[in-house]
């Protein structure tokens, strides 16, 4: 049976949790090589609650650098698509001071992977994931207009450098397909163990949305599926309603039926969480409400004029070349978005959203 932590804490007072953590799901790190991988989004302020708080991530290290591992690396592959920009993001978000010196830009070095033909028949992963004797996988509790939920799973979509990332989104063509990429992704290499940032989570249409909720927490798990499941039930989803969930399952990576988790700590649906709309949970489980979706309503990227500055931030981010430049604010041809969220994940003034 898996088995969740779900623990109080503050940033002030995260070691705690994280030690606790360790206890339950003790690792044999002496003389291994480790990477923790934290979730790294974009560039921003770490109270914008957009990437693991530094608190977390410097806990995590000074935890497992006691322990004496062979080699400790921090990396992740943010949702970039420039190598370069991934030391620009560790550093604005404060993980880089919070990575203790162990940080290296895990973008640099790659190896081809076999994928799913159906979507692409192999993907690049980065060595330093593929090297690890143990991978620590820190997401944050927060929403995904496209997956509902982004926490331990798609997390792991950092293990994927570069471009390549947008363009599975764009080959997935759907939500729902994309719900399976992400765990076809997760499936090349599970991390060891997770350690979830859910002192403030998001909600609303994220995964960069200025919603935040302030939960007081630290989840942790072995099982990145469990994880999420309890995440969801916080969240009040019904996580057997979550397509990429149903596909982890029937790959064998764990259960998120909540009968079958074994939970330490209080767990508690948080009243009225704002999830996206039409985020996935009745739409992936209706056949009738896929097919009117699909013939009758468009998602396309809608800017707020207020908050936008011009920047061209999801121009060059857009894997489909779907988005241009007008009197200084974006502008979608239909024909060619595939609703990746791309757009609205980079914009750095959260000025976008797929409505």
């Amino acid at each position: 049976m898996s088995q969740v932590m779900i623990y109080p804490a503050d940033y002030d007072h995260v070691r705690q949790a994280v030690d606790r953590a360790f206890e339950m799901f003790p690792l044999k790190i002496t003389g291994k090589k480790i990477l923790i991988k934290p979730n790294v989004l974009r560039a921003s302020e770490a109270q914008e609650g957009i990437v693991t708080h530094p608190a977390v991530l410097r806990a995590v290290v000074d935890k497992v650098a006691e322990m004496s591992p062979a080699s400790l690396v921090v990396g992740d592959n943010p949702g970039l698509f420039n190598y370069g920009d991934n030391e620009e993001c560790f550093r604005k978000t404060g993980l880089m001071e919070a990575a203790r010196g162990y940080y290296e830009n895990i973008g640099n070095a790659s190896e081809q992977r076999a994928f799913n033909p159906d979507f692409m028949p192999e993907v690049s992963v980065s060595s330093a994931v593929l090297n690890a004797d143990i991978l620590i996988s820190l997401p944050k509790f927060k929403t995904h207009g496209l997956t509902v939920i982004t926490g331990a799973v798609k997390n792991s979509y950092g293990i994927l450098p570069g471009a390549q990332k947008a363009r599975l989104h764009k080959a997935a063509g759907s939500p729902e397909r994309f719900h399976e990429v992400i765990v076809e992704v997760f499936g090349l290499r599970a991390p060891d163990l997770f350690i979830m940032d859910a002192v403030v989570g998001m909600e609303g249409n994220g995964p960069a949305s200025p919603d935040l909720r302030d939960i007081g927490l630290i989840m942790a798990s072995d099982n990145g599926v469990a994880l999420d499941a309890v995440m969801a039930g916080m969240m009040g989803l019904e996580p057997g309603r979550l397509r990429f969930l149903q596909k982890a399952r029937e790959m064998g990576l764990g259960t998120y039926d909540l009968d079958q988790i074994r939970m330490e700590g209080e767990f508690r649906t948080l009243p009225d969480y704002k999830v996206p709309p039409l985020g996935g949970e009745a739409m992936l489980d209706n056949p009738a409400v896929q097919e009117m979706l699909a013939s009758k309503t468009v998602l396309i990227p809608r800017v707020d004029p207020e908050l936008c500055t011009g920047c061209g931030t999801c121009v060059e981010q857009c894997p489909a070349g779907a988005l241009s430049l007008k009197d200084d604010l974006p502008r979608v041809d239909t024909g060619l978005c595939v609703t990746c969220f791309c757009c609205q994940e980079m914009c750095p003034e959260k000025a976008i959203a797929l409505q």
